[in-house]
């Protein structure tokens, strides 16, 4: 079985053992980012690798209540995959860097790590997304205002990352409406 499909695989066992990504979030980012690789003409095999492998230890990180660690862990756990394969090291450093960089915190030091961090936020600026994002919260527990205030949290932060054009055009209205559907929310 090739690299995708085992990171795939591995993605899937993840989240089957501890509950995040959602599938349908995980499905929302696996399918944006296979559509930007095409059009953007980049390499459809670490696109899909790095996405696969950006939150892979996302669901761990926090049942051990280390939500804020799940990137480093992520890093970490997509490395020791990766030695199961005989890739070369610009190939490594690039997955790498779609898993390293998907937060927008450091360099794209590729397309495919772009594409990435883009694909990831369709999970929370795309309505599917964000409506599986705001059930999420309500199972959490929370107040409705704790909920309202985190959807326009992770909105604010997935919306600063955008960097590829496409991805702006296409989310730029969803962005202002969800962020207009939160304020009414809270005026009434």
């Amino acid at each position: 079985m090739n690299i995708i499909n085992q990171a795939r695989k591995f993605a899937q066992k993840e989240i089957e053992k501890y509950g995040m990504p959602g599938p349908i979030a995980f499905e929302i980012s696996e399918n944006k980012a296979k559509e930007l690789a095409e059009k953007l003409r980049a390499d459809k095999s670490i696109t899909l690798v790095g996405t696969y492998l950006m939150d892979i230890k996302l669901g761990q990180a926090f049942k051990e209540g280390r939500g804020k660690e799940h990137v480093k862990m992520s890093v970490e756990a997509t490395k020791e995959f990766l030695e199961k394969f005989e890739i070369d090291e610009k190939t490594k450093e690039k997955i790498i860097n779609c898993v390293e960089a998907h937060h927008g915190d450091l360099p794209y030091i590729c397309k495919e790590a772009e594409i990435c961090a883009n694909a990831d936020c369709y999970r929370f600026l795309h309505p599917k997304g964000f409506l599986v994002l705001f059930s999420g919260l309500g199972k959490e527990g929370l107040e409705f205002e704790e909920i309202l205030n985190l959807a326009e949290l992770k909105l604010d932060e997935k919306y600063k990352i955008l960097s590829l054009d496409i991805c702006k055009k296409e989310l730029k209205e969803y962005y202002y409406q969800l962020k207009a559907l939160i304020k009414s929310a809270r005026e009434f």
